[in-house]
């Protein structure tokens, strides 16, 4: 028996994400962070304390991003969580209710229920700033510039957080793999595959390819025409595997790079999969080390041109 149609509104598969990979990664999402931007977003806030500051974060998953930034920056705040998974958001709220901000005074939750492609033009009047993690590689370019131009009509700061940027290296002590560029490269091409999370037409249809790797480029493009001051910055994974955590999140990594890179080039699956076999023998030495590559992008409101 075939399994039945997905519902047009729907969460596309390789948008949704389970507890247990958002755990694994987190380590390594923290300490890629670059930490000149959330200094940035530090003081646009500070410039508006005196009253509550309206924190969203989009994608919120089990709620990591706001439970990191929620202490490194001023009060008082209250986060809107959204996302399109229930059991994560009360993951998430559960979790940041119990965050305080840089003055230590708890901060206010609330969540919403919602899939990207749902997101309408004035969701974020009010808001101080938006935030997102490893989101808008999945997102089309009709999203991207809906997203720039209601961040721009609300005036609000934009931290956008570990977006892929295309780029890994395996080094193992020994000579490259012949084969790891072409798989990174069907895995980029397979990244920017429809994932239904775009503009659409307001029930998931009809959205455009992901941008993946060329995602936050091209809002840093979209938010400067809007007058935005951005910047962009480099937050790479750094995994050795002489660390447990991080050789486990290589492992999961080769596996999913190597689903991608299949499932983009069937006609390689030979090829793939010994590429994945000798590279799982890379990840048995303590000597290993992966780098893989994203972009952090700060913006905030300057002068409309």
């Amino acid at each position: 028996m075939s399994a039945p149609p997905r519902r047009p509104d729907a969460p596309h598969p390789d948008t949704v994400f389970d507890a247990g990979w958002l755990a694994l990664r987190r380590p390594a999402d923290t300490a890629a962070r670059a930490e000149p931007l959330n200094r940035l977003a530090h003081d646009w806030l500070s410039a508006r304390a005196g009253r509550p500051l309206r924190l969203i974060d989009l994608g919120s998953g089990s709620g990591a991003n706001p439970h990191y930034l929620a202490p490194r920056l001023p009060g008082p705040q209250h986060w809107q969580l959204v996302d399109h998974d229930p059991a994560l958001l009360a993951l998430a709220q559960g979790t940041c209710s119990a965050v305080c901000d840089r003055d230590g005074r708890p901060v206010g939750v609330d969540t919403r229920l919602r899939t990207l492609h749902g997101l309408a033009e004035d969701d974020f009047a009010g808001s101080d700033l938006v935030s997102a993690s490893a989101l808008i590689d999945l997102v089309d370019e009709g999203w991207l510039v809906r997203f720039a131009d209601a961040c721009a009509d609300a005036g609000c700061a934009v931290l956008i957080t570990l977006s892929v940027d295309g780029h890994w290296v395996i080094d193992d002590g020994e000579m490259a793999d012949p084969d790891d560029a072409f798989v990174r490269t069907a895995f980029n091409a397979h990244q920017q595959r429809h994932k239904g999370a775009g503009a659409g037409d307001g029930a998931g249809r009809a959205s455009g390819p992901a941008l993946g790797a060329r995602a936050a480029p091209r809002l840093a493009t979209l938010l400067e025409a809007q007058g935005y001051r951005v910047t962009l910055a480099d937050s790479p994974w750094l995994l050795h595997t002489d660390d447990a955590g991080q050789r486990a999140l290589a492992a999961a990594l080769l596996d999913g790079w190597r689903a991608a890179a299949a499932e983009q080039c069937p006609h390689a699956a030979a090829r793939i999969e010994a590429w994945h076999a000798r590279r799982q023998l890379a990840l048995a030495r303590d000597s290993t080390r992966i780098e893989v590559g994203h972009f952090d992008l700060y913006a905030e409101p300057g002068v409309r041109t």
